[in-house]
């Protein structure tokens, strides 16, 4: 551990004021959750593109991307998993004072997790949003097999299986990604960004 008697922070010449302003929009953290399955990652990435067609500064904080990278020492028990979501949280909360929407897709399965995020981050600048859709709908969308795998013992740890996923109780927008389309969903959160005067209304 750093001692953190020999560090400062470094406060930037630039403000989050500053880039937001240049950017013509405020900056926000949308913390996908859900199921593996869910959509977080297909909603993030679908949200990221229309917000990159309306020349909005955003960018996607991708949970298999982060553990080939940032948390590649990590597992996923329960210590694991709750440091993966802090160190996100970390970054999350620097790409927020950069003036970028940042979109994050993480089971994050522990709500006391995603409560030290928003407290982090400030609770005025994180929107969570619930990708809601049943286990069973999940497994069928599973091309990967690892629902299968799972039950077949193969994979420990699993959220769904043999691991507890702790579902929001007050999320900001809560999408059933197993009735609603893609477009509609994009549509929704696109909505509240601007009900919220974090984009443009137009």
């Amino acid at each position: 551990m750093t001692n953190q008697k020999n560090i400062r922070w470094h406060d930037a010449l630039v403000s989050r004021a500053d880039r937001e302003l240049q950017n013509g929009h405020k900056s926000a953290v949308l913390w996908f959750t859900g199921l593996s399955g869910a959509g977080k990652s297909t909603l993030a990435h679908a949200v990221e593109r229309t917000l990159h067609e309306h020349a909005c500064k955003s960018y996607v904080l991708d949970g298999d991307n982060v553990r080939h990278g940032l948390s590649a020492d990590l597992g996923f028990s329960p210590e694991d998993r709750e440091e993966n979501i802090r160190r996100v949280g970390e970054m999350a909360k620097l790409f927020n004072e950069a003036g970028v929407i940042t979109l994050t897709a993480f089971i994050s399965p522990y709500r006391a997790d995603r409560a030290r995020v928003r407290s982090l981050v400030g609770p005025e600048n994180f929107i969570e949003i619930y990708c809601h859709c049943p286990l069973e709908v999940c497994e069928q969308r599973d091309v990967k097999g690892l629902y299968a795998k799972a039950r077949q013992g193969l994979i420990k740890d699993f959220t769904g299986i043999s691991s507890p996923y702790e579902a929001p109780e007050c999320p900001d927008l809560s999408l059933d990604t197993s009735r609603l389309t893609l477009v509609e969903c994009v549509a929704q959160i696109l909505a509240f960004l601007r009900a919220r005067s974090i984009v443009p209304a137009s």
